[in-house]
């Protein structure tokens, strides 16, 4: 068994940034050699996080209009409060979403399913770098 770790760097635009990185993903998993196992993919900060959905546009803008019904940006959040930076909304979002992803591998190819993609959601009231820790756990 072998464990690897590597990091994506990306530069978002801010709320609501969507953004497929299966093939940095799968980048990287192409170049550890492995052909069986487990990428946990880990996104570091607390205004983002990471999914899988179909990567399109129509799915892209139900995505976003979704997340607006269920924790708008516009209201009040009491963690506004408490720094003044008006992203509580962030917070929720990001904390309802979840900040990891596993996907077994096999193969060396990711099981994820034909039109599966594996996202970047970005919360966050303001353009931000983003660092996704990228394990591999495989043989």
């Amino acid at each position: 068994m072998k464990v690897i770790n590597e990091t994506i760097k990306l530069h978002t635009k801010g709320n609501p940034d969507l953004i497929n990185i299966t093939d940095k993903v799968a980048g990287l998993l192409e170049g550890s050699k492995l052909k069986k196992g487990l990428v946990t993919v880990f996104v570091i900060g607390s205004t983002a996080s990471l999914t899988t959905f179909e990567y399109e546009p129509g799915l892209i803008q139900d995505v976003q209009e979704f997340y607006e019904k269920i924790i708008p940006q516009n209201k009040h959040y009491h963690h506004d409060a408490t720094w003044g930076d008006a992203n509580g909304f962030s917070h929720l979002r990001s904390s309802l979403q979840g900040s990891s992803l596993s996907i077994p591998f096999d193969e060396g190819r990711l099981l994820l399913g034909t039109w599966q993609q594996v996202v970047l959601a970005e919360f966050d009231n303001r353009p931000r770098d983003r660092k996704i820790v990228v394990q591999i756990i495989g043989e």
